[in-house]
């Protein structure tokens, strides 16, 4: 495991709460070792991903001679953890444990070494450790490295200032991994974005926002200001900090560009729901449904969002379509709730013949009788009087009618309709008692008791 793959493994993630939950990605660290002396080393650090990067120009320093007989002994160790591949043969492996058996061995006979000798040593002892996740010892020889300033090169002593930082980051010892990239930044006569974006991540871990965001954007608008597209984590990150201190059109801004450089549908979820929070609920709705295009809108409530905000919109025939596919799919469940939503949009799309049963189904699985006095309206609209007067049997059979007064204004008007004015005036006499519904009764009560003699008078 390297270092980069044991700080992807190790750091917290922070998740934020609805309407969005946002994960920030770990900074990405790039490797790589650095050759001391014609022999690798065995330090790793981080180096700037950019090919157009000038290379690092250190302080020329006078450090002592490695000699010959301090060379072979460390050559027993560099063969030991990087062995020679041989043509024909497979590629050996290396063989730590004999390594770390080899450096305690040497460790014994160091008494009249020098100290760029010794940091030689305790370079290795760092490699070795490292490679075996033994990270709490290899952070401990590498400090040893250090240690030996200025009798070392300065590129060695930036790398493995970087390593160390890196290395407390995978032991969660956050503050550590500031201090220790602090001196790497002020040592490092490059510091690249990348680095900036670990000291963002360290900063967040401990919960100081202020510095994690400052951190963040400097790495961010270095790529953007050389018109380079910043990483995908980046932006997670940032996006994540702006969600934090609840700048929601920042959070907007940051996902537009994550929308257009990494077009994932997981984005364009988390952007509709900010357009959401914003009230623009046009962009929500574009920014939904195109994942829906995608085929990634697959769960119930994803769909009822968007066929509510498709009604929103006053396109009721779009809503009933998704709710209607999402049924037929198993993705939305068939309850009264839903297929109620389903009837009310083929009705408002005028889609008459479609809502009627769906809202028969509605109604059938309710436990209260408002859907049936619904559809008894509907059927009233219809002008089916029998089937209107039927259901709002059922309606009142059921119970639990919010407004049971509109019922009885529905039960009179189908009887009026067919001619039965006794029972349209009983009806209405029921209606009359909610203030609500009592003027428009107490007119059909007169037309339907005028009618009633009317009918009187004819037949004498």
């Amino acid at each position: 495991m390297n270092v980069t793959a044991a700080v992807t493994k190790l750091v917290k993630h922070t998740l934020l709460a609805a309407p969005l939950a946002f994960a920030p990605a770990v900074a990405s660290v790039m490797m790589q070792a650095i050759a001391q002396d014609g022999f690798q080393s065995g330090v790793v650090y981080a180096a700037e991903a950019e090919a157009e990067a000038p290379k690092p120009k250190y302080k020329t320093r006078k450090t002592p001679a490695l000699r010959e007989k301090v060379f072979k002994k460390l050559a027993v160790v560099q063969e030991l953890t990087s062995p020679e591949e041989v043509e024909g043969k497979p590629t050996p492996k290396p063989n730590f444990p004999e390594a770390l058996k080899e450096l305690k061995d040497i460790q014994k006979q160091t008494a009249k070494w020098n100290r760029y000798e010794l940091a030689q040593l305790y370079n290795y002892f760092g490699f070795v450790y490292y490679s075996v996740e033994n990270y709490k010892e290899a952070i401990r020889y590498y400090k040893l490295v250090v240690a030996q300033s200025p009798d070392i090169p300065q590129g060695l002593e930036v790398g493995t200032l970087y390593t160390i930082a890196q290395l407390y980051f995978v032991v969660e010892d956050y503050k550590n991994a500031i201090v220790n990239l602090k001196k790497w930044m002020d040592l490092s006569p490059i510091v690249g974005a990348d680095a900036y974006i670990l000291l963002g991540q360290a900063y967040y871990s401990i919960e100081d926002m202020k510095q994690a965001l400052t951190n963040v954007n400097i790495a961010v608008d270095n790529y953007e200001s050389r018109g380079k597209v910043p990483k995908e984590n980046w932006f997670s990150l940032q996006r994540a900090l702006y969600y934090d201190k609840g700048d929601n059109k920042t959070v907007i801004k940051i996902l537009e560009k994550m929308v257009r450089h990494y077009p994932k549908p997981t984005y364009f979820k988390q952007l509709s729901g900010m357009f959401g929070s914003v009230e623009r609920e046009r962009d929500q709705l574009h920014m939904l449904d195109a994942v829906r295009l995608m085929g990634e809108l697959n769960k119930e409530k994803e769909l009822l969002n968007l066929a509510y905000l498709y009604l929103g919109e006053d396109n009721p025939y779009k809503a009933a379509v998704i709710v209607e596919k999402g049924i037929k799919d198993e993705i939305i469940e068939p309850t009264s709730k839903n297929l109620e939503l389903l009837a009310t949009a083929w009705r408002l799309a005028q889609e008459v013949k479609k809502s009627i049963p769906v809202m028969e189904k509605a109604a059938s699985k309710s436990e209260k009788g408002d859907l049936y006095a619904r559809l008894a309206g509907i059927y009233l609209d219809n002008d089916n009087y029998k089937k209107a007067l039927s259901t709002a049997k059922k309606a009142h059979k059921r119970g639990g009618i919010k407004r049971a007064d509109q019922l009885y204004v529905v039960e009179g008007m189908a009887n009026a309709n067919l001619k039965r004015y006794g029972s349209c005036v009983g009806s209405f006499k029921k209606a009359l008692k909610d203030k609500r519904s009592r003027k428009f009764s107490q007119q059909w009560i007169k037309y339907c008791e005028s009618e009633i003699k009317r009918e009187k008078q004819l037949a004498q």
